[in-house]
């Protein structure tokens, strides 16, 4: 007898439009936030109050743990393939994962290339509403793939990731240089970036060089406190770098005529 799919039925309704704010924690595969780690942290995500979107960025094997874990949350996955059903072994299949809670995925991270045939053929298979964030090593690279309609596309130098100074610091102008080239190829396009981002100053920073968020991981998941800093990461975004940044997107938008 089949299975009976349940598409369509699992992953949370994602919070907020595409200009407003991001928060992305990526977990890796970091001791703690994996397993019972990945689900307490999730249920901290959850807890938070504020305006910001949140969003889990999970391994495959936590995925569906974290999703019961913390239902008011947004999970995506960490990487997914453009395969369908059959003979597939070791990938991760898309609609597998939407039936069990992803309502988004991180694609082409710096410790998980692929190449950009991969990345449109992924664009081309999922549904209208999953949320696709292409990440880019530099701002060539966050242009090509903008042209491919993802959700968002974020920016992280590999030489930064995982370090102790923020990108905003170490390279302000591949921020706001990414910035400016993906609005000239999509005004739909969200912009984050991330390496070395840890503290509310950096994401305010991030915010004033005219993204729309932040892909992080170290800076909560090895945090001794990872609640209390989340709160001062979304803080961040009230400042008045953020409505500036808002403006901007907003006022491109009637330029371009969306």
């Amino acid at each position: 007898m089949g299975c009976k799919s349940r598409h369509g039925q699992r992953g949370p309704v994602p919070r907020g439009a595409m200009g407003g704010s991001l928060v992305v924690v990526n977990f890796k595969t970091y001791q703690t936030a994996h397993g019972a780690c990945a689900e307490d942290l999730a249920r901290a995500m959850a807890s938070i109050d504020t305006k910001i979107r949140m969003v889990a960025a999970v391994s495959a094997f936590d995925l569906s743990a974290v999703v019961a874990a913390a239902p008011g949350l947004e999970v995506w996955c960490q990487h997914l393939d453009p395969v369908g059903f059959g003979s597939n072994t070791g990938w991760l299949h898309p609609e597998t994962a939407m039936e069990r809670g992803a309502s988004g995925t991180l694609i082409n991270h710096a410790e998980h290339k692929v190449s950009l045939e991969h990345v449109a053929m992924l664009m081309e298979q999922i549904p209208d509403g999953f949320h696709v964030c292409a990440c880019a090593a530099d701002i060539h690279e966050a242009r090509a793939l903008a042209a491919l309609g993802p959700g968002f596309v974020a920016v992280e130098p590999p030489e930064l990731i995982g370090g102790e100074t923020s990108v905003t610091s170490a390279d302000p102008g591949i921020v706001s240089g990414t910035a400016q080239a993906v609005r000239e190829v999509s005004t739909s396009v969200g912009i984050l970036c991330g390496a070395g981002v840890k503290t509310g100053e950096d994401v305010a920073k991030a915010i004033e060089l005219g993204t729309s968020g932040v892909l992080l991981a170290s800076g909560v998941t090895k945090s001794e406190d990872p609640r209390s800093s989340l709160i001062d990461l979304s803080a961040s975004f009230n400042t008045s770098g953020f409505v500036e940044s808002l403006t901007r997107w907003l006022l491109s938008k009637t330029a371009m005529g969306d």
